[in-house]
């Protein structure tokens, strides 16, 4: 059940008291600042703390390379060329969030973004430059009427920013524990955050459940794509951090507009996990989307044609689609020849002929596919949540600067500056008495090791879904919440994912009051047989994306309109007067979800002390 509401909503976060099944840690460590996740946003955070002083341990759920920034294949967007302004770079922004972007956070993107691009550079990361010239060379992407987009190795330019990250991090020798799944929050007696509960997967230092103790908390997990079936997102990317956050009774927002990629290359109707991801910037390039009879059918739908803002070239791909009753479109690239594929798209080009695919003598099969979320837990220009002590940066947060639509390649640059953001916060508090120890948590100097955190109590174990279920889950929103929603489509999905929601409780065996939960609201019939799963990361990942599925459902069926890449078809049109706002949705110490509307576009403050 979901409840609604309008106005402030709630205050501070006072937490769940909901807690992942798990065993009870066996090793800890302390630090004065754990960060979760290896992407852009995480490492660039984590070295900034360190610089600053603060003992800082990055946790990463596998290798520190391999988050979903090293998948990022246009590149990171910024003011940087002759004759381009931040004001310009603003205005696409906002006109591609459709009326729901916080312009004080995109003005602090553009603003900033230049500079936080430079000492990138400084870290190690190498754009590709114009020929005979040392100055950046630049590209344009959708919805952006400058060039603007710097990339590095043709399309690699994620990887080459993880390679200069990853590098500055080792030779700055944090400490990092990877292939290390994060559980759940650690908080105190007042309910600021204490750290992390965590499982490293048999590969690390340590191994099993165990807890990083840290006063603060970043959050930079990453996306949810997982929850769809096919992704441009890597198999890490299962909305952990989210779904942390609501258990520990953060506020979330904008988890409705998931958009998807309109060119992700396609691999048949029965394809499922991660797809090769066809950048924009092929047709920043010039390559043009064709039907099967080679009709440019964007050409009059927009005025930048195939350059339009992605939800709308999604919308356009699929209208196509239904209309000559076909599953993709084409993406046309063979007047670049044969030496600008092989230079400036070497990724792609690799990608498209390991499935037997030649971009330069055929045309691409593209179709959508889940790519990014726009929204995740709620923060302000610091990165501050709602829970004391806890920030979020990257995919996972919601800074407010992406709307109902990212603009293209705003990402890495979101993850560049509201990490520094996070970093010179931390480093404005006083620093806390474990700063004394060294950098792999072993007193410095005869300093004495801060004590553990007087933590909260115990707290409820959520119940925990089977691992195959993971597959369920996936069907249910790729076939209710896809590109296309109605509230037929949205109401089923829910009643899915309800059904899923009491299986696994009824499972879970009694309460302390010796009745199964939910067991006297739902009925138990047909679930009795059913068996609790074991505590592990795969029973772990298939909870964590039941639960920011419910999120997303119950948003998107509440959002009676068509915004960006939100498309409703029973409410096509966007309805400035009655949805021109956002939900603040928290998860409730019963698992129901409370979903509360601002009363304008503008978010309230986190309230974070």
């Amino acid at each position: 059940m979901t409840a609604t509401g309008t106005g402030t909503g709630p205050g501070p976060a006072a937490g769940t008291g909901i807690r992942l099944a798990a065993p009870a840690p066996g090793w800890s460590i302390a630090a004065d600042v754990v960060v979760v996740g290896s992407g852009v946003a995480g490492l660039t955070a984590a070295l900034r703390c360190a610089a600053a002083g603060r003992r800082t341990a990055v946790v990463t759920k596998a290798r520190l390379d391999d988050g979903s920034t090293r998948w990022a294949q246009g590149g990171i967007a910024a003011a940087l060329g002759d004759g381009d302004t931040p004001e310009q770079h603003l205005a696409d922004t906002l006109v591609a969030g459709a009326g729901l972007c916080d312009e004080t956070a995109v003005r602090t993107l553009v603003t900033e973004g230049p500079d936080a691009v430079h000492r990138l550079i400084g870290t190690g990361a190498r754009f590709d430059t114009a020929p005979g010239s040392d100055e950046i060379a630049l590209t344009r992407e959708g919805g952006h009427h400058r060039r603007r987009i710097a990339h590095a190795g043709g399309d690699a330019t994620g990887a080459e920013i993880s390679r200069a990250l990853v590098e500055a991090v080792r030779a700055a020798g944090l400490r990092t524990i990877e292939n290390a799944l994060v559980l759940d929050l650690l908080t105190d007696a007042e309910g600021r955050t204490a750290g992390v509960t965590l499982h490293v997967m048999g590969e690390g230092q340590h191994d099993g459940v165990g807890a990083v103790h840290a006063p603060a908390v970043v959050l930079a997990t990453g996306g949810m794509g997982q929850v769809f079936s096919a992704t441009t997102n890597p198999a890490v990317s299962t909305g952990d951090g989210v779904a942390l956050a609501l258990r520990a009774g953060a506020e979330v927002s904008d988890l409705e507009f998931v958009q998807f990629h309109p060119t992700v290359l396609y691999l048949g109707p029965e394809a499922e996990g991660q797809q090769p991801l066809i950048s924009e910037a092929v047709r920043g390039e010039g390559a043009h989307l064709v039907d099967a009879d080679g009709t440019r059918f964007m050409v009059g739908r927009h005025e930048l044609a195939e350059l339009a803002p992605r939800d709308i070239v999604a919308k356009e791909i699929m209208r196509r689609a239904h209309e000559q009753g076909v599953e993709h479109m084409y993406l046309d690239g063979r007047h670049f020849g044969a030496q600008m594929w092989e230079t400036r798209f070497p990724t792609i080009l690799a990608a498209c002929r390991s499935h037997g695919i030649d971009p330069v003598t055929e045309p691409i099969p593209v179709a959508p596919a889940a790519h990014y979320a726009s929204g995740g837990v709620r923060t302000d220009l610091r990165g501050r949540t709602t829970v004391p002590g806890l920030y979020a940066c990257g995919e996972v947060a919601c800074t407010g600067v992406h709307g109902a639509n990212r603009l293209a390649s705003n990402s890495l640059l979101e993850g560049l500056v509201f990490a520094e953001r996070i970093a010179a916060d931390i480093a404005a508090t006083p620093a806390p008495q474990a700063a004394a120890n060294g950098a792999d948590g072993a007193p410095a100097d005869g300093a004495r090791p801060a004590p553990e955190p007087a933590l909260s109590a115990p707290r409820t174990a959520l119940p925990l879904l089977a691992p195959e279920t993971r597959t369920a889950v996936q069907r249910i929103m790729t076939a209710g919440a896809g590109v296309l929603r109605n509230a037929e489509s949205l109401a089923r999905a829910a009643a899915e994912l309800d059904r899923l929601h009491r299986e696994a409780t009824v499972a879970a065996g009694p309460t302390d009051g010796g009745e199964p939960a939910g067991a006297a609201a739902t009925g138990s019939a047909g679930f009795a047989d059913r068996k609790a799963p074991e505590p592990g990361v795969e029973a772990w990942e298939a909870t964590n994306l039941l639960c920011v599925a419910r999120v997303l459902v119950a948003a998107a069926q509440r959002r009676a309109e068509t915004r960006g890449c939100h498309w409703r078809e029973d409410h096509p049109d966007r309805d400035d007067v009655s949805w021109r706002r956002h939900f603040r949705i928290t998860l409730d110490a019963d698992r129901a979800l409370t979903l509360h509307t601002t009363e304008t576009a503008e978010f309230p403050p986190t309230a974070t002390p």
